[in-house]
């Protein structure tokens, strides 16, 4: 990673330091210098910005004793790479104390017994500092075509890992988030293989993280593309050995990387046609060819199983070319089936640009209606958090589940399901995103809304004109019955809360809390939500607010 990086080693040999000599800091002579700064005032500190080598004839310092230790601190701290001194004018010679904390902090002191030109020194050093950075980018330059290129090649990843340890000289491997492993040198498989099942065992979020692999550091890069991780380049290097320059040509390995995955997928996604036609017969309750499902779906076993995921935007649709929406459509489609192999699934997918819908299948390692709802849990999660403009946006999005099946012929109920859970997170009455947690729903909205309008009157019809009345009863009955929590949730006090309870028991009889009377009440209370938020059914409601 050194070889074009100017150090102080490279300076010291220079013609113009031939008289002068490293007097302390020996264990940094590879500390880069960025730049040459001549400082001559007392309060350097603004002037500094780190990577410096400090020329100065030290009217400034106080390191003919041990007073100038604070300054020497504070040179240390902001990262100088070196200081150099001409003696003779303001200091005579370096206190030991000096010379040991330097040595301490590996910090390079040089002196000029003679005296120097720093115009000529300055000239000197800024001008192979020019050149190694117009050297750098040459070579970054053509790193990136290199790159490019080995990314066209046939098992360009491994070619592209193979120039990187070429450069680095340094073990390095790469885990894609389908579990494909790369490495260069061969004998370093084990270790990748191993960190594969580490990450697993660990959940890991590696983003420019280490990992310490048998006793070696090594420094994580992920590689992104459409918002999501898609692999995990290990590094044997600290990252703090690793300098702007090698973060350059790790990115445009990573860039070209990327590109190779991204374009696996889409080739890959290109092939789905098949899929889309059989998730869409699915959801619609068709006939499908066997032989295809048999392809497309997981291979069928006593433990597989699936749950429906729909996806719907909730902004208005953008007028597009059929091009520009076949684009989008294969982007979407691969950035989802991207997150549900992360967490082991086996998506089957079919993009519309109303819904998108995803059987979601897997092989259940435990038992229990809801041990698979954390997994599902996180991939909302990572969908909400995607944020890639005029593609995707998690935020923008109503997601719903169906219930746990076996039979894919049930596919048509569970998008059914599904409908409903977004129905109700449209209208406002719940924000659940499973189908199983939507509770007494599940029910009412299969009842017929003359039906809901009977039963809303059976039960509500006095309190239908006493808006304070009928908020005060739901909040009482979703604080099971508790007088304080209500009269902090309705911001009243406590005796204005107990006028209502009475008017409530005048109204709707002594017993509206007995538990027969009191479930009928309450379904009563969801019966209504649902009707005042059906905009057909909007008259009935209007009837009793007017």
């Amino acid at each position: 990673m050194g070889k074009l990086k100017i150090t102080i080693a490279d300076i010291l040999r220079r013609d113009l330091f031939q008289n002068a000599k490293l007097i302390a800091g020996e264990g940094g002579k590879n500390r880069k210098v960025k730049w040459t700064h001549i400082l001559e005032m007392e309060n350097f500190d603004s002037f500094i910005n780190g990577g410096e080598l400090i020329l100065t004839t030290g009217s400034n310092l106080q390191f003919d004793s041990s007073a100038g230790i604070d300054q020497l601190k504070k040179l240390i701290k902001y990262e100088v790479a070196g200081i150099c001194i001409e003696l003779g004018t303001h200091i005579k010679t370096i206190d030991p104390s000096i010379i040991e904390y330097a040595n301490q902090h590996q910090f390079p002191i040089i002196v000029f017994t003679c005296i120097v030109k720093f115009v000529d020194i300055t000239q000197d050093l800024h001008s192979i500092i020019v050149n190694s950075h117009h050297e750098k980018l040459h070579h970054l330059h053509n790193l990136s075509n290199e790159f490019n290129q080995l990314s066209l090649a046939s098992n360009g990843i491994l070619k592209i890992i193979k120039k990187l340890y070429d450069y680095f000289g340094k073990t390095i491997f790469l885990i894609t988030d389908e579990e494909k492993i790369y490495y260069y040198p061969i004998k370093c498989k084990d270790i990748a293989a191993s960190t594969l099942s580490k990450s697993n065992d660990d959940n890991q979020q590696n983003s420019y993280n280490h990992l310490f692999i048998n006793g070696e550091v090594y420094t994580i890069f992920p590689i992104k593309g459409l918002g999501y991780s898609w692999a995990n380049l290990y590094i044997q290097e600290s990252i703090e050995n690793i300098d702007d320059f090698s973060f350059s040509i790790i990115d445009r390995a990573t860039l070209a990387i990327a590109q190779i995955l991204l374009r696996n997928r889409t080739i890959e996604e290109r092939k789905q046609n098949q899929e889309e036609i059989l998730v869409q017969q699915l959801l619609q309750g068709k006939e499908y060819d066997t032989s295809t499902a048999l392809k497309i779906l997981p291979t069928p076993a006593e433990n597989l199983y699936y749950r429906l995921i729909v996806i719907e935007n909730n902004l208005k649709p953008k007028n597009l070319k059929d091009n520009e929406w076949e684009e989008i459509k294969l982007q979407q489609s691969i950035i989802l089936r991207s997150i549900f192999r992360k967490h082991s699934f086996f998506p089957s997918i079919s993009v519309t640009k109303r819904k998108i819908a995803i059987i979601a299948s897997f092989y259940k390692t435990s038992y229990g209606n809801k041990s698979d709802v954390n997994l599902f849990q996180k991939i909302i999660k990572d969908i909400k958090n995607i944020n890639e403009e005029d593609i995707f946006n998690g935020k923008n999005l109503y997601i719903s589940v169906s219930s746990l099946q076996k039979d894919y012929s049930q596919v048509t109920n569970c998008y059914v399901e599904a409908n409903e859970v977004l129905r109700l997170q449209r209208q406002g009455i719940l924000d659940v995103v499973f189908f199983d947690d939507i509770g007494i729903y599940r029910l009412l909205t299969k009842l017929n809304p003359k039906d809901l309008e009977n039963y809303c009157l059976h039960y509500l019809e006095p309190l239908l004109q006493h808006d304070d009345l009928l908020l005060t009863l739901t909040v009482y009955l979703e604080t099971m019955g508790s007088k304080k929590e209500t009269s902090d949730r309705l911001s009243i006090v406590r005796q204005t809360l107990y006028h209502r309870l009475d008017k409530i028991e005048e109204l709707l009889g002594h017993d509206f809390m007995e538990p027969i009377k009191r479930q009928a009440i309450e379904m009563a209370i969801h019966a209504y939500k649902l009707l005042n938020k059906n905009q057909k059914e909007k008259s009935f409601i209007e009837k009793y607010n007017k």
